[in-house]
């Protein structure tokens, strides 16, 4: 027993000696070490192939749902703007209206802070612009001596036709035509104003603006768990099957940045994988849609500029950041449990 006491100490001191000439090479070389960290990252992707393959096709699949949610959200949106920029109220005014009463009722109108524009056109130029519409048929010409033309014009409306910045709020407009009394006298009681055309099409669009921008986070955060877990899986299996040359690694004092550092890598090279994946997949995928989208009159300019410049860049990278961020998390937090268990 009094022989193994100094070589208990000898041993020690040996011990002692190589965990401060370890931690003395990690000072000096971090580059060195983090790149022995990538080296085992990779080989550890490679040893764990399919479980990696799996989670880089759920990753994918997360990142594309991503995409298509944020895209559907944002062309349903232009398509409702650009649905709303295009509707013009129109405001039958009496026959016989002149242009100078016109021109009144416009200043009136225009008072209205939610007012854009807004053209008038007497009995006269609506005759005009019929013309114009019908020139081609000469059925329609030809009966239209000047006899007509004084009845036309004599039965013919003025009109008022306006923008607003906010056609969901026509309260204010809607006050002026029917309350103020020069109004009430031009307005043509025949016809009323055409104020809720389109409406009920904006709506409808908004509403599915709505969902898909719902919708789509919430299968996009399923997919998300699901590529989470199964990276955590991965990773799992992976510290199971190197468990050995784990505890080895904390017998000669490696730090836990060391020995968490190669899962992390592993993680990372699925997301740069998955992010690579996805964002190619949703390029070519919505370029291939965006002319069918067009002809149905969706606005899809926003994202084609995007995807057409310098920015498509941008996009890749985001994606390859979103892939890494989830692998880091979801791999930090397989490392981490199991080495406050250890």
């Amino acid at each position: 027993m009094a022989k193994d006491k100094p070589e208990n100490k000898k041993l020690k001191k040996v011990t002692k000696k190589s965990l401060r000439t370890m931690q003395k090479n990690r000072q000096r070389h971090p580059l060195r070490t983090q790149a022995r960290i990538a080296k085992y990252g990779a080989k550890g992707f490679g040893r764990n192939i399919w479980l990696s393959t799996a989670a880089t096709v759920v990753m994918s699949i997360t990142l594309i749902i991503l995409f298509v949610t944020v895209v559907a959200s944002v062309i349903l949106t232009n398509t409702a703007e650009m649905m709303k920029d295009k509707i013009d109220i129109t405001i039958y005014l009496k026959p016989g209206a002149t242009s100078e009463q016109l021109t009144h009722l416009k200043e009136i109108i225009s008072e209205d802070p939610n007012i854009k524009s807004v053209e008038v056109s007497s009995s006269e130029e609506e005759y005009e612009k019929f013309l114009q519409e019908n020139e081609g048929s000469d059925e329609i010409v030809n009966v239209l001596d000047d006899e007509m033309k004084k009845i036309m014009i004599a039965k013919m409306q003025g009109t008022m036709r306006i923008k607003v910045h906010d056609v969901d709020n026509l309260d204010s407009i809607k006050s002026i035509v029917e309350e103020d009394e020069e109004f009430k006298f031009f307005v043509d009681k025949n016809k009323a104003p055409t104020y809720d055309v389109n409406q009920a099409e904006i709506a409808t669009i908004t509403t599915w603006a709505r969902i898909a921008r719902t919708g789509g986070i919430i299968l996009a955060a399923v997919f998300l768990v699901i590529s989470v877990l199964i990276i955590f899986s991965t990773i799992r299996m992976a510290i199971f099957s190197r468990r050995e040359e784990i505890y080895m690694m904390k017998l000669v004092g490696a730090e836990k940045n060391f020995i968490r550092g190669p899962f992390l890598v592993e993680a990372e090279i699925c997301g740069i994988i998955a992010g690579l994946v996805a964002a190619t997949v949703s390029f070519f995928g919505f370029m291939f849609m965006a002319p069918r989208l067009t002809n149905y009159g969706i606005d899809v300019s926003t994202i084609t500029d995007i995807l057409e410049s310098n920015k498509l860049i941008l996009v890749y990278l985001v994606f390859i950041a979103l892939g890494i961020i989830i692998g880091r998390i979801s791999a930090r937090l397989a490392v981490s449990k199991y080495l406050n268990k250890s």
